[in-house]
């Protein structure tokens, strides 16, 4: 079977907990602590292998851990980071979380890598608490926890053109006659049981265009192979409606390009409305019965609404080239940009939504400045990289939806006071 989607769970690793251990040396009375610090945690990074082409390696192995970071040890010795976990993914692949189905990365276009899940930062040695009254501290800060995630991974394969219609039209022969392809072709529907991919060079230049499975009425709503494979053509910018001009089954053409284009509709209105064209495929098997010519029938129905219709012949070569010309003319007055699905779910926000709890204080030296400690504010912190522009823009929100402003508000802050957690500080401004 061809593996365009798979189910895992991913989970970063643990910060290693920080040590607490004293210095005891021949002739150095006062030693004090020396515990060091733990490592970091490992990240689940997910990263582009253009050597891929499925996700049959997700469908065996379903637990994929990055390395936990070491605790610390004495003498100030700072535990061992834990290793990243990296995921290799063919282009195209669309990771979601999998009980929301929302996007967390799209591994498409400059995508090539990116860290889902972060490690948990190490705890600090017991060193750091030595102060002036506490002089022997026998603790130390415990490792950040791992994050943990059930994510869906779904490969849209990524193709200019896709072509759509029932089984058997001659999809897999009209992609054989223009590409070097070299799809299964039979004479029973559903031959295609995978998305085809070939690249087709004109004069004019090239694209890659997208053999899809034949749809049937109700695909959709998961009738047939249809409903397996329409992810496929939501990066495509162009469609060809393959359609059996010659009613060789006995279907009326028209009618499957409407059934068709309802399913198309039914499953992403969006695709539906992107530039499209119909090939009347086999018109060597058109014969004349003194009946209106199928191909004209065709014309008469779609071209007032703007789709042109070309007939053609898989088997034989005929109109293939004008076809061709005309889909490279679509695709030019396209938006060149890639499709890529806009993330739309963040690990990180799981943060916020935890009931962890916090405190706001006032520092009795200097009323201006407002500390914030507690669990809630330190796994935060453990996660978040202040430095980068994302990482800042989370922080905020975090201050916003967590609850954190508005404690603050209640404490009685102003404006131009100073806001501390953990050594780290900032202004605070409405």
């Amino acid at each position: 079977m061809f593996a365009d989607r798979a189910t895992i769970y991913i989970r970063s690793g643990k910060g290693g907990d920080g040590h607490v251990s004293f210095r005891r040396e021949k002739y150095v009375p006062d030693g004090g602590p020396d515990g060091g610090d733990g490592g970091k945690g490992g990240d689940v990074i997910f990263e582009v292998d253009e050597g891929q082409n499925t996700l049959g390696d997700y469908r065996h192995k379903r637990k994929y851990k990055a390395e936990d970071g070491q605790e610390g040890g004495k003498k100030r010795c700072h535990g061992a980071d834990g290793a990243d976990i990296i995921l290799k993914v063919p282009e195209g692949t669309v990771i979601m979380e999998a009980e929301s189905r929302k996007v967390i990365a799209d591994m498409s276009g400059e995508n090539r890598r990116q860290v889902v899940l972060r490690g948990g930062r190490g705890g600090k040695g017991n060193q750091h608490y030595a102060t002036p009254t506490m002089q022997v501290p026998k603790y130390a800060q415990p490792g950040q926890p791992f994050q943990e995630l059930e994510v869906l991974l779904e490969l849209k394969v990524i193709a200019d053109v896709g072509l759509v219609g029932f089984p058997n039209v001659g999809k897999s022969t009209f992609l054989s006659r223009v590409t070097n392809a070299k799809p299964k072709i039979a004479n029973y529907h559903f031959t295609t049981l995978s998305p085809n991919l070939g690249v087709v060079d004109t004069e004019n230049g090239g694209f890659i265009i997208a053999d899809i499975p034949g749809l049937i009425e109700g695909a959709s709503e998961g009738v047939g192979l249809g409903h397996e494979f329409l992810r496929h053509i939501e990066r495509t910018r162009v469609l060809v409606h393959i359609v059996d001009a010659a009613s060789t089954e006995g279907r009326d053409p028209i009618d499957d390009i409407y059934k068709i284009t309802k399913e198309l509709e039914k499953y992403n209105p969006e695709i539906a409305k992107r530039p499209q064209v119909i090939a009347a495929n086999k018109v060597d098997c058109i014969f004349d019965d003194g009946q209106e010519n199928p191909v004209d029938r065709l014309r008469k129905e779609f071209e007032p609404k703007g789709i042109k219709v070309y007939p053609i012949s898989a088997v034989t070569g005929q109109g293939v080239r004008e076809l061709l010309f005309h889909i490279k003319e679509l695709l030019d007055s396209c938006p060149k940009k890639a499709i890529v699905f806009e993330q739309e779910f963040f690990p990180e926000d799981m943060l916020i939504n935890e009931s962890l709890p916090f405190t706001v204080q006032v520092d009795e030296e200097d009323p201006s400045v407002f500390i914030v400690e507690g669990p809630r504010i330190e796994k935060m912190l453990g996660y978040t990289n202040l430095d980068s522009e994302k990482g800042f823009a989370f922080f905020q929100r975090f201050l916003k939806e967590g609850g954190i402003l508005d404690e603050l508000k209640n404490a009685g802050i102003q404006e131009g006071d100073t806001v501390r957690m953990y050594g780290f500080e900032f202004d605070y401004y409405k």
